[in-house]
Protein backbone atom coordinates (compact mmCIF):
# COMPACT_ATOMS: atom_id res chain seq x y z
CA UNK A 1 0.00 0.00 0.00
CA UNK A 2 1.87 3.11 -1.21
CA UNK A 3 1.10 6.82 0.70
CA UNK A 4 -1.33 8.72 -1.14
CA UNK A 5 0.45 11.58 -2.90
CA UNK A 6 -1.72 14.73 -4.06
CA UNK A 7 -0.86 17.21 -7.05
CA UNK A 8 -3.16 20.56 -7.15
CA UNK A 9 -3.73 22.25 -10.03
CA UNK A 10 -4.92 25.81 -11.03
CA UNK A 11 -8.06 24.36 -13.11
CA UNK A 12 -9.40 21.29 -14.85
CA UNK A 13 -7.49 21.70 -18.08
CA UNK A 14 -4.28 22.12 -16.47
CA UNK A 15 -4.62 19.19 -14.64
CA UNK A 16 -5.73 17.37 -17.60
CA UNK A 17 -2.31 18.79 -19.33
CA UNK A 18 -0.22 18.04 -16.85
CA UNK A 19 -1.51 14.88 -16.36
CA UNK A 20 -1.09 13.86 -19.77
CA UNK A 21 2.64 14.85 -19.74
CA UNK A 22 3.07 12.49 -16.41
CA UNK A 23 1.52 9.48 -18.63
CA UNK A 24 3.82 10.00 -21.76
CA UNK A 25 6.72 10.16 -19.37
CA UNK A 26 5.34 6.48 -17.48
CA UNK A 27 4.18 4.95 -21.03
CA UNK A 28 7.85 5.89 -22.57
CA UNK A 29 9.31 4.80 -19.26
CA UNK A 30 7.60 1.31 -19.14
CA UNK A 31 8.55 0.61 -22.98
CA UNK A 32 11.95 1.76 -22.93
CA UNK A 33 12.44 -0.87 -19.32
CA UNK A 34 9.70 -3.73 -20.55
CA UNK A 35 9.52 -3.32 -23.88
CA UNK A 36 5.66 -2.58 -23.71
CA UNK A 37 3.24 -0.60 -21.17
CA UNK A 38 -0.19 -1.45 -19.98
CA UNK A 39 -2.32 1.38 -18.77
CA UNK A 40 -5.81 1.19 -17.53
CA UNK A 41 -8.27 3.61 -19.05
CA UNK A 42 -11.49 5.41 -16.82
CA UNK A 43 -14.34 7.18 -17.98
CA UNK A 44 -16.31 10.40 -17.21
CA UNK A 45 -15.79 14.07 -17.91
CA UNK A 46 -12.21 14.06 -16.52
CA UNK A 47 -10.39 10.67 -17.79
CA UNK A 48 -12.09 11.49 -21.45
CA UNK A 49 -11.02 15.17 -20.73
CA UNK A 50 -7.12 13.66 -20.70
CA UNK A 51 -8.02 11.64 -23.19
CA UNK A 52 -8.89 14.52 -25.72
CA UNK A 53 -5.44 16.81 -24.48
CA UNK A 54 -3.47 13.15 -24.82
CA UNK A 55 -4.66 13.48 -28.57
CA UNK A 56 -3.49 17.36 -29.51
CA UNK A 57 -0.84 16.72 -27.22
CA UNK A 58 2.69 16.91 -29.56
CA UNK A 59 4.51 14.64 -27.09
CA UNK A 60 1.74 11.40 -27.83
CA UNK A 61 4.22 10.49 -30.93
CA UNK A 62 6.76 9.53 -28.52
CA UNK A 63 4.55 6.91 -27.53
CA UNK A 64 4.82 3.44 -29.63
CA UNK A 65 0.99 2.58 -29.38
CA UNK A 66 2.09 -0.80 -31.21
CA UNK A 67 3.11 -1.33 -27.78
CA UNK A 68 0.96 -0.52 -25.47
CA UNK A 69 -2.34 -2.32 -23.72
CA UNK A 70 -5.47 -0.27 -22.80
CA UNK A 71 -7.79 -1.97 -20.36
CA UNK A 72 -10.68 -0.32 -18.34
CA UNK A 73 -11.76 -0.20 -14.72
CA UNK A 74 -15.18 -0.11 -15.67
CA UNK A 75 -17.90 -0.46 -18.11
CA UNK A 76 -21.43 0.69 -18.80
CA UNK A 77 -23.00 -3.03 -19.67
CA UNK A 78 -25.02 -1.52 -22.94
CA UNK A 79 -24.98 -2.12 -26.55
CA UNK A 80 -21.53 -2.26 -28.75
CA UNK A 81 -21.28 1.69 -29.96
CA UNK A 82 -23.63 2.60 -27.57
CA UNK A 83 -22.47 6.75 -26.78
CA UNK A 84 -22.28 5.85 -23.23
CA UNK A 85 -20.09 3.01 -22.98
CA UNK A 86 -16.63 4.11 -22.16
CA UNK A 87 -14.66 2.13 -25.05
CA UNK A 88 -17.02 4.04 -27.45
CA UNK A 89 -16.19 7.88 -25.38
CA UNK A 90 -12.83 6.78 -25.73
CA UNK A 91 -12.25 5.81 -29.51
CA UNK A 92 -13.73 9.02 -30.04
CA UNK A 93 -11.57 11.00 -27.85
CA UNK A 94 -8.00 9.52 -29.08
CA UNK A 95 -8.13 5.98 -29.47
CA UNK A 96 -9.16 6.08 -33.20
CA UNK A 97 -6.54 8.57 -33.58
CA UNK A 98 -3.75 6.61 -32.64
CA UNK A 99 -1.66 3.64 -34.45
CA UNK A 100 -2.71 1.35 -31.43
CA UNK A 101 -2.72 -2.53 -32.06
CA UNK A 102 -6.57 -4.17 -32.19
CA UNK A 103 -5.78 -6.77 -30.28
CA UNK A 104 -3.89 -4.54 -27.61
CA UNK A 105 -7.21 -3.00 -26.90
CA UNK A 106 -8.90 -4.92 -23.99
CA UNK A 107 -12.49 -3.44 -24.34
CA UNK A 108 -14.74 -5.05 -21.84
CA UNK A 109 -17.83 -7.51 -23.15
CA UNK A 110 -21.13 -5.11 -24.57
CA UNK A 111 -24.56 -6.29 -23.62
CA UNK A 112 -25.74 -7.09 -27.73
CA UNK A 113 -22.42 -9.93 -27.31
CA UNK A 114 -22.05 -13.72 -26.80
CA UNK A 115 -23.18 -13.03 -22.99
CA UNK A 116 -26.19 -11.20 -23.57
CA UNK A 117 -28.13 -10.22 -20.52
CA UNK A 118 -25.83 -12.16 -18.15
CA UNK A 119 -23.67 -9.40 -16.82
CA UNK A 120 -21.68 -11.88 -14.22
CA UNK A 121 -20.91 -14.21 -16.87
CA UNK A 122 -19.74 -10.88 -19.21
CA UNK A 123 -17.42 -10.29 -16.22
CA UNK A 124 -15.86 -13.85 -15.75
CA UNK A 125 -14.80 -13.56 -19.23
CA UNK A 126 -12.67 -10.30 -18.96
CA UNK A 127 -11.05 -11.93 -15.57
CA UNK A 128 -10.31 -15.24 -17.53
CA UNK A 129 -8.52 -12.01 -20.32
CA UNK A 130 -6.47 -10.49 -17.21
CA UNK A 131 -5.43 -13.44 -15.93
CA UNK A 132 -4.02 -14.62 -19.49
CA UNK A 133 -2.32 -11.44 -19.70
CA UNK A 134 -0.64 -11.95 -16.69
CA UNK A 135 2.82 -13.52 -16.50
CA UNK A 136 4.71 -15.19 -13.20
CA UNK A 137 6.49 -11.83 -12.48
CA UNK A 138 2.71 -10.00 -12.04
CA UNK A 139 0.74 -10.40 -8.87
CA UNK A 140 -2.11 -12.63 -8.94
CA UNK A 141 -4.51 -12.81 -11.66
CA UNK A 142 -4.16 -9.33 -13.06
CA UNK A 143 -1.35 -7.51 -14.84
CA UNK A 144 0.88 -5.01 -12.97
CA UNK A 145 -0.90 -2.32 -14.73
CA UNK A 146 2.15 0.31 -15.25
CA UNK A 147 -0.71 3.34 -14.54
CA UNK A 148 -4.62 2.80 -13.69
CA UNK A 149 -6.70 5.95 -13.62
CA UNK A 150 -9.97 6.35 -12.06
CA UNK A 151 -12.02 9.45 -11.92
CA UNK A 152 -13.52 9.91 -8.47
CA UNK A 153 -17.54 10.01 -8.41
CA UNK A 154 -19.10 12.80 -5.93
CA UNK A 155 -20.54 10.01 -3.60
CA UNK A 156 -16.66 8.54 -3.96
CA UNK A 157 -17.17 5.62 -6.04
CA UNK A 158 -14.63 4.27 -8.20
CA UNK A 159 -14.46 1.90 -11.07
CA UNK A 160 -18.65 1.39 -10.88
CA UNK A 161 -17.57 0.57 -7.59
CA UNK A 162 -20.05 2.19 -5.21
CA UNK A 163 -20.42 2.86 -1.56
CA UNK A 164 -22.31 0.13 0.36
CA UNK A 165 -22.76 -1.85 -2.40
CA UNK A 166 -21.81 -5.33 -2.74
CA UNK A 167 -18.85 -4.69 -5.36
CA UNK A 168 -16.86 -2.69 -3.46
CA UNK A 169 -16.98 -5.75 -0.40
CA UNK A 170 -15.41 -7.97 -3.05
CA UNK A 171 -11.85 -9.31 -2.17
CA UNK A 172 -11.29 -12.56 -4.21
CA UNK A 173 -12.86 -11.76 -7.77
CA UNK A 174 -11.02 -9.55 -10.07
CA UNK A 175 -13.90 -8.44 -12.45
CA UNK A 176 -17.53 -8.59 -11.11
CA UNK A 177 -21.07 -7.55 -12.57
CA UNK A 178 -22.91 -4.71 -11.19
CA UNK A 179 -26.53 -4.56 -10.88
CA UNK A 180 -28.96 -1.54 -9.28
CA UNK A 181 -26.10 1.27 -9.30
CA UNK A 182 -27.47 4.36 -8.50
CA UNK A 183 -25.90 5.63 -11.06
CA UNK A 184 -27.56 5.10 -14.59
CA UNK A 185 -27.09 2.49 -16.29
CA UNK A 186 -27.95 0.84 -13.33
CA UNK A 187 -25.76 -2.72 -15.34
CA UNK A 188 -22.15 -2.35 -15.39
CA UNK A 189 -19.00 -4.22 -15.11
CA UNK A 190 -15.90 -3.23 -12.80
CA UNK A 191 -12.52 -4.08 -11.95
CA UNK A 192 -12.77 -4.82 -7.84
CA UNK A 193 -10.86 -3.08 -5.22
CA UNK A 194 -8.29 -6.24 -5.94
CA UNK A 195 -7.38 -5.96 -9.40
CA UNK A 196 -7.16 -2.22 -8.61
CA UNK A 197 -4.42 -2.28 -5.98
CA UNK A 198 -2.14 -4.83 -8.65
CA UNK A 199 -1.17 -1.31 -10.23
CA UNK A 200 1.99 -0.18 -9.72
CA UNK A 201 0.59 3.66 -9.65
CA UNK A 202 -3.02 4.51 -9.72
CA UNK A 203 -3.91 7.35 -10.26
CA UNK A 204 -7.33 9.03 -8.97
CA UNK A 205 -8.43 12.38 -10.74
CA UNK A 206 -11.09 14.65 -9.41
CA UNK A 207 -11.81 18.17 -10.55
CA UNK A 208 -14.99 20.70 -9.90
CA UNK A 209 -16.56 21.46 -7.01
CA UNK A 210 -19.02 18.69 -6.81
CA UNK A 211 -16.20 16.07 -6.06
CA UNK A 212 -14.85 18.61 -3.15
CA UNK A 213 -16.34 16.69 -0.40
CA UNK A 214 -15.62 13.05 -1.86
CA UNK A 215 -11.94 14.33 -2.22
CA UNK A 216 -11.85 15.43 1.58
CA UNK A 217 -13.78 12.11 2.66
CA UNK A 218 -11.61 9.53 0.99
CA UNK A 219 -8.40 11.30 2.22
CA UNK A 220 -9.83 11.67 5.57
CA UNK A 221 -9.19 8.43 6.70
CA UNK A 222 -12.83 6.91 5.77
CA UNK A 223 -13.22 3.34 5.34
CA UNK A 224 -13.55 1.74 1.64
CA UNK A 225 -16.96 0.08 2.14
CA UNK A 226 -18.06 3.48 2.66
CA UNK A 227 -15.94 5.53 0.44
CA UNK A 228 -14.62 3.46 -1.94
CA UNK A 229 -11.95 5.75 -3.17
CA UNK A 230 -9.95 5.31 0.00
CA UNK A 231 -9.58 1.77 -1.27
CA UNK A 232 -7.86 2.40 -4.80
CA UNK A 233 -4.19 2.65 -4.06
CA UNK A 234 -1.33 1.50 -5.82
CA UNK A 235 1.89 -1.05 -4.94
CA UNK A 236 4.36 2.09 -5.59
CA UNK A 237 2.16 4.59 -5.74
CA UNK A 238 -1.32 6.35 -5.18
CA UNK A 239 -1.38 10.15 -6.92
CA UNK A 240 -4.48 12.01 -6.63
CA UNK A 241 -4.69 14.58 -8.98
CA UNK A 242 -7.08 18.12 -8.46
CA UNK A 243 -7.94 21.20 -9.57
CA UNK A 244 -8.23 23.59 -7.09
CA UNK A 245 -11.84 23.59 -6.84
CA UNK A 246 -12.01 19.19 -6.05
CA UNK A 247 -9.03 20.11 -3.43
CA UNK A 248 -11.09 23.25 -1.68
CA UNK A 249 -12.54 21.08 1.57
CA UNK A 250 -8.89 18.85 1.82
CA UNK A 251 -7.73 19.25 5.47
CA UNK A 252 -5.35 21.43 5.85
CA UNK A 253 -2.99 18.95 7.06
CA UNK A 254 -2.72 17.34 3.61
CA UNK A 255 -0.87 20.19 2.45
CA UNK A 256 1.29 21.07 0.93
CA UNK A 257 0.50 18.77 -2.23
CA UNK A 258 3.24 16.79 -2.94
CA UNK A 259 5.05 16.70 -6.26
CA UNK A 260 6.37 13.95 -8.33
Amino acid sequence: MSTPQLVVHRDKDLMAQAAVARLITRIVDAQAARGSASVVLTGGRNGNGLLAALRSAPARDAIDWSRLDLWWGDERYLPEGDPERNVTQAREALLDSVPLDPARVHAMPASDGPYGSDVEAAADAYAAELAAAAGPEDHGSVPSFDVLMLGVGPDTHVASLFPELPAVRETERTVVGVRGAPKPPPTRISLTLPAIRAAREVWLLAAGEDKAKAAAIALSGAGEIQAPAAGAYGRSRTLWLLDAAAASELPRALYPPASA
